[in-house]
């Protein structure tokens, strides 16, 4: 019997390299998608090699339907679709172009939409335990958004719907989770100060890392056969405690 195989979007770099490098090492090929980190996602793919695992790199600009429909036609068989590519970004609201706004739901919520449309063949065949796995990286701000995040929280929250909606559209055949995590990988660019106001807010007392991540999506994958239309907060906590601030 052949490995599982899993694709994960935005496979090189953050978050998604750890689920990448995680899957690799519970027994997974993997099909790595990359819009524009080239270096990195080469990178990881020598990594995967390295645990002797197949791994197959597919370029596409997924806030297209062509960018979707290219990676659907490349990856071929697949297991597990993880959908980790996403873009985040502060505007205020009174500022946000259509551009923007476009953007943003188009690769953050309609991508995993026809990524798993695409797949669902493939996804519905699967010899996983407990069928076909989609995780759909959410946030916890789809569920309490941040000032200057509007258009990234009404992102996110339809990632929520969306999986839970095709959990009970898609059973028996195929699972879907989402995994929402808080500051885990926070953005480069927040001052000293403005992280300790953050991780003030985090009852675990600091900030979780990608790898937190990667272990939620490995469980979902290997031992959670019975779980579907779930959403489950790695997030030390800060989902249920103290008020949302950037980051």
């Amino acid at each position: 019997m052949s490995p599982p195989r899993a694709l994960v979007t935005g496979g090189g770099i953050r978050v998604g390299r750890a689920i990448a490098l995680a899957l690799a090492d519970a027994g997974f090929d993997l099909v790595l998608h990359y819009r524009s980190s080239a270096g990195p996602a080469r990178e990881v793919a020598e990594q995967v090699r390295s645990k002797h695992r197949d791994v197959q790199l597919v370029q596409a600009d997924l806030a297209t339907v062509e960018g979707c429909e290219e990676v659907v036609s490349e990856a071929g068989r697949v297991d597990l679709l993880v959908n980790n590519a996403a873009l985040y970004e502060a505007v205020p609201f009174a500022d946000l172009t259509v551009d923007q706004w476009d953007r943003m739901q188009a690769l953050n919520c309609r991508a995993p939409a026809l990524l798993t449309r695409g797949l669902l063949p493939h996804l519905a065949r699967s010899s996983l335990e407990g069928g076909g796995l989609v995780v759909n990286i959410g946030d916890i701000g789809g569920d309490r958004p941040a000032p200057g995040f509007a258009h990234y929280s009404v992102s996110k929250a339809g990632i929520l719907m969306l999986t839970r909606a095709l959990a009970v559209e898609l059973a028996p055949k195929v699972r879907v989770n989402s995994v929402s995590p808080g500051t885990v990988v926070a953005p480069e660019d927040l001052s000293p100060y403005v992280l300790e106001s953050i991780r003030q807010t985090i009852p675990a007392g600091r900030f979780g890392s990608a790898e937190d991540i990667a272990h939620m999506v490995v469980f979902l994958a290997t031992k959670a056969p019975y779980i579907t239309g779930q959403d489950f907060a790695v997030c030390g906590g800060r989902s249920v405690a103290g008020p949302m601030l950037a980051g």
